[in-house]
């Protein structure tokens, strides 16, 4: 990476730090264990939504140890409107039962005993370990990350995975966790999927707008 490219990118991370100082987790939750499953549950869905239908979910079940014991069928109708319902029961199911029977009911905070519970990728995990214990494990590439890290030239890479790599080599460790929860507000509130509003946005100057049209 040229010096002329970090000093670019040096500017990105100002600007997003200036305009997004406080970004934080658009997941409601209280502990690890909530934003486990209100991640689950975010696949192909809202955070929105989410944080609608968690409240309800924590009530009934309240601990690792009594959604491990959930019936099924009910677990899948409070969960019904974050969609593919069935999966995301079974998964938050087994998980559960992983973390009574391994983990002593407790999410554990390092990415390899992440991956071993069912339902949890790396981006999962990457948020657990970033929002609940602060561990800059890596960059959660959801699609706002995806789709602005290509605007922003910083990859043209295919896979969120690859997208992920490649930001973990550009931008500094300590600004991981940060950087993906600014990116994201900003995503959702300025350069938005269908029509980015470039005239406003305060990267503007630092971006090469991959792929945008902006007539």
């Amino acid at each position: 990476m040229t010096k002329k490219e970090q000093d670019r990118i040096r500017r990105i991370l100002i600007i997003l730090k200036k305009r997004y100082l406080d970004a934080e987790c658009a997941l409601t939750h209280e502990d690890p264990l909530q934003l486990l499953i209100a991640t689950i549950l975010s696949a192909q869905c809202t955070d929105s939504r989410v944080n609608q239908v968690t409240p309800r979910l924590f009530k009934r079940y309240p601990s690792s140890y009594e959604l491990a014991e959930a019936d099924l069928s009910e677990l899948e109708n409070l969960i019904r409107s974050t969609g593919f319902f069935r999966n995301k029961a079974k998964s938050i199911k087994g998980t559960c039962q992983l973390l009574v029977s391994r983990f002593k009911g407790k999410v554990p905070h390092s990415m390899e005993d992440l991956l071993a519970l069912p339902g949890v990728a790396r981006k999962t995990a990457n948020v657990v370990l970033g929002s609940a214990f602060g561990i800059p494990s890596g960059v959660v590439v959801d699609t706002h990350v995806f789709r602005l890290s290509h605007r922003l030239g910083l990859t043209r890479a295919r896979t969120p995975e690859k997208v992920e790599q490649d930001l973990m080599r550009k931008v500094p460790q300590e600004e991981w966790i940060n950087f993906s929860h600014r990116l994201i507000f900003h995503g959702r509130q300025v350069c938005t999927a269908r029509k980015p509003r470039c005239h406003e946005c305060s990267l503007s100057e630092a971006c090469p707008k991959v792929g945008v049209n902006e007539g």
